[in-house]
This record gives structure tokens, sequence and C-alpha cells, in this order.
């Protein structure tokens, strides 16, 4: 179960985000802060469910089905995570005031990778 809220938050997080950027760079700045602000909530969901994996795969020992710890690729994939939401909210306060965002697009591009490739196809997505 909470699996599919981590992944429902997080899809729901990257259209927000979408529709916040277009908003802002469309001049439409009450429409881009109401979007910005619910995806600021998202951001609440997103790290409980987080959090709660998190928390599941630390406390269980998946040694003997993964022959080796899954710590470092658990802490990595948190940290990881987190510099996806830090990255969405910067793009999103500089396209909010009209300041190039190439930087932060590159972040969340790259955290985004780590993130995926860790949640998808390295740690076990039974939890």
């Amino acid at each position: 179960m909470t699996t599919h809220l981590h992944i429902t938050a997080w899809a729901l997080a990257i259209i927000l985000l979408i529709i916040t950027v277009v908003l802002y760079s469309k001049g439409n700045k009450k429409g881009g802060k109401i979007t910005h602000m619910i995806l600021r909530l998202d951001y609440l969901l997103i790290l409980y469910s987080g959090g709660s994996l998190l928390s599941y795969l630390l406390t269980h020992d998946f040694s003997a089905s993964y022959g080796a710890s899954l710590l470092p690729e658990v802490i990595v994939k948190g940290l990881a995570g987190l510099w996806v939401i830090v990255a969405m909210e910067l793009i999103c306060v500089k396209t909010g005031k009209g300041k190039p965002a190439k930087g932060a697009w590159i972040q969340l591009i790259i955290a985004l990778i780590i993130t995926l490739v860790l949640g998808f196809w390295r740690l076990p997505l039974h939890v």
C-alpha cells in the first residue's frame, strides 16, 4: 500500500511541477502560486510515504534474498529523493521570479534518474 501511495504522490508532483512552471512562464502568478502550494502539500505526502518505505527497508534484513546489505543503497535513494524535492522547489521558485532555472532542471534530471534506478531496479518493491 505504501509503495502505491509513494509512486502516486511523486507522479502527481511531476504533473504539478509542469503545470506550475507553465503557469509561471505564461505570467499567471496567481495560478502558479496556487499550484505551487498544492505541490508543497504533495511534498509532505511524498516525505511521509518515502519515510515509511525507508523505515521498512532499514528494519528488515534483505541480505538473505539479495546477498548483501541494502543499507547503502537505501540511504542513497533517500538522499536522492530529497534532492529531487529540493530541485523541484528550486525550479518553481526561480521560474516564479522570472530567473533562469537551467541548473535546477539539470539537478532534477540527475537526481530523478538516480532515484528511479534505485527505486525500480535495485531495491525491493514489495513493501
